[in-house]
């Protein structure tokens, strides 16, 4: 009696695709690593749905690689992108969500002062409500100095008057995209990018999850006051050509108060009410000279801008990505 034919080989099962990809650019964030990975994963599990979470390592000098090389092997879920060198927040940002895959994608810091418990808060709000971009608004900045607060609301309030978009207020990087917003930021083809006023720019329909902001669990701030400078400095140049009005009307300011102090010394000429001194000179060529050097440095700012784009240099070089080969299918819900 002949045996039974052996069963065909069944095909390959396709790769289950991913409903939500989480992206946190991390550097030197070894003090808080895991307990933000226990915290996100606790908050991730329950949800029952496929996800990843994209950490980009922005080039971190301690012990964040080896840190997250063993959360690996316990989290399947995880995968890292590490950069060839330190790149900033927002080139690592975009390092992952260029790299995500899910149909959402949420954006997180490591510091813990955005709760990650949020993020399913966050996904379930976008499908509730229908639209493209839920953000996290802090309702509560307490924990910030008052000096924070202060240059906080004095950032916020200027961008929504001079760039032109409908910036929430104390909306920081905290947020949640659907597909169809990381790939239209994907396709800008600039790339010194402010996230929090692009991703206003693209006019999609929003809502806002509030919570309260609490202080770093562990860990120094990566963002310096000389950082905060930066970030103002490129979100102003990037979304507003007002700083060369200013440089305009600063000139035309200079030149009155010049030809004021040209009239004033051919009066006291005629007058006769001349006498010698230093003082007058003085400041005449001080205020010209700070006006101009204002001038040179606002349009300074605007040339550099040119310049690096001009180069078409990447924002970021990827040293090593962890994932699979295999790529998950797009689910149905990123046509929408």
């Amino acid at each position: 009696m002949q045996p039974p034919p052996p069963p065909p080989p069944q095909p390959p099962q396709p790769p289950q695709p991913l409903e939500l990809s989480v992206v946190v650019p991390v550097y030197d964030e070894e003090d808080v690593l895991e307990l933000f990975a226990a915290r996100l994963r606790a908050a991730l599990d329950p949800l029952g749905e496929p996800y990843e979470v994209v950490v980009v390592d922005d080039g971190s000098r301690d012990a964040t690689p080896r840190l997250l090389e063993a959360l690996r092997a316990g989290w399947p879920q995880l995968r890292v992108v590490r950069l060839r060198r330190n790149c900033g927040h927002q080139a690592a940002l975009t390092a992952g969500l260029d790299r995500s895959r899910g149909a959402w994608v949420a954006s997180i810091d490591a510091d813990l002062q955005d709760p990650p418990e949020l993020v399913p808060v966050m996904l379930t709000a976008a499908r509730r409500e229908g639209v493209d971009v839920v953000y996290g608004v802090r309702d509560d900045r307490t924990s910030d100095t008052w000096f924070k607060r202060r240059t906080a609301g004095l950032y916020y309030g200027l961008m929504r008057r001079e760039a032109g978009a409908d910036v929430p207020a104390d909306a920081g990087d905290f947020r949640l995209l659907s597909r169809r917003v990381v790939d239209e930021l994907a396709a800008l083809p600039e790339r010194h990018r402010v996230y929090r006023l692009l991703v206003p720019w693209l006019g999609h329909p929003s809502t806002v999850v509030a919570y309260r902001r609490d202080e770093r669990a562990a860990g120094t701030s990566k963002y310096p006051l000389a950082r905060m400078v930066r970030l103002g400095t490129d979100s102003l140049t990037s979304f507003s050509a007002r700083p060369l009005r200013v440089a305009t009307w600063c000139g035309v300011l200079g030149s009155l108060v010049c030809l004021l102090a040209m009239l004033t010394a051919v009066g006291a000429h005629l007058s006769g009410a001349t006498v010698p001194g230093w003082a007058s000179t003085f400041v005449a060529v001080l205020f010209v000279g700070a006006v101009q050097l204002l001038c040179l440095g606002l349009l300074g700012e605007y040339v550099g801008r040119l310049y690096a784009e001009a180069q078409h240099r990447p924002p970021y070089l990827v040293a090593s990505d962890t994932a699979d080969e295999r790529r998950p299918t797009r689910p149905a819900s990123w046509q929408r």
